[in-house]
């Protein structure tokens, strides 16, 4: 190997282990989105959305901007009902996350149809515990976040409410490389809640 070459090998290399490190966790997302859930039914429908800590007071954060275009597209136009709902308090800022995805949807996204909204909670699971008596309405469930966020609050939902988790079913949170530039962020939050619920004796699969 020349002196000249020695960069290049070592470039290539570590660019083969960044692309291999990003399919991994692509891969681990993909199977997060799939656990915890049973197959597509009939019958009304809600996605509940989980919110993300927001400073501002005015706009929903970059975070909870993607959260809410993926509950729209798990929404399911051919249900007799297909509803969104919002979650989260003010956990960071002066105004609940709930309400400003509800903005976001309604004034940037142009979303005409139902939502509903849980603006109380702090938490994982106070999302999920505030939202039970909203998801009694519904036929279905669609628990839309992050992958492994969203599998921790189904995992909560087998859990503390068997009944209604029995109405799971997979949301479009997951769309392959689309989670560039932020999927080892989720991995590095999302692994060791995963592990902590494991210990709890939450089910995972």
């Amino acid at each position: 190997m020349t002196r000249g070459s020695a960069p290049r090998v070592l470039a290539a290399a570590t660019l083969g282990t960044l692309i291999a490190a990003q399919v991994a966790a692509e891969v681990v997302a993909h199977r997060a989105t799939r656990a915890l859930v049973g197959p597509r039914r009939e019958g009304s429908l809600v996605v509940m959305v989980l919110g993300y800590g927001n400073v501002s007071a005015t706009r929903a954060n970059v975070i909870n901007r993607w959260r809410v275009r993926a509950g729209l597209r798990s929404l399911d136009s051919a249900a007799p009902r297909s509803v969104l709902l919002l979650t989260g308090g003010c956990e960071r800022g002066p105004v609940p996350e709930a309400e400003l995805m509800a903005r976001y949807a309604r004034t940037e996204r142009g979303f005409t149809g139902e939502i509903l909204q849980e603006s109380a909670s702090r938490s994982t699971v106070e999302n999920v515990h505030l939202s039970a008596p909203q998801l009694e309405e519904f036929d279905r469930i669609r628990i839309v976040s992050q992958p492994l966020h969203a599998q921790l609050a189904r995992a909560y939902l087998h859990t503390w409410y068997p009944h209604l988790a029995r109405c799971l079913e997979r949301g479009e949170e997951h769309r392959w490389w689309e989670g560039i530039g932020v999927r080892f962020g989720e991995l590095r939050l999302g692994v060791p809640a995963l592990r902590r619920a494991r210990r709890e004796g939450h089910r995972l699969r």
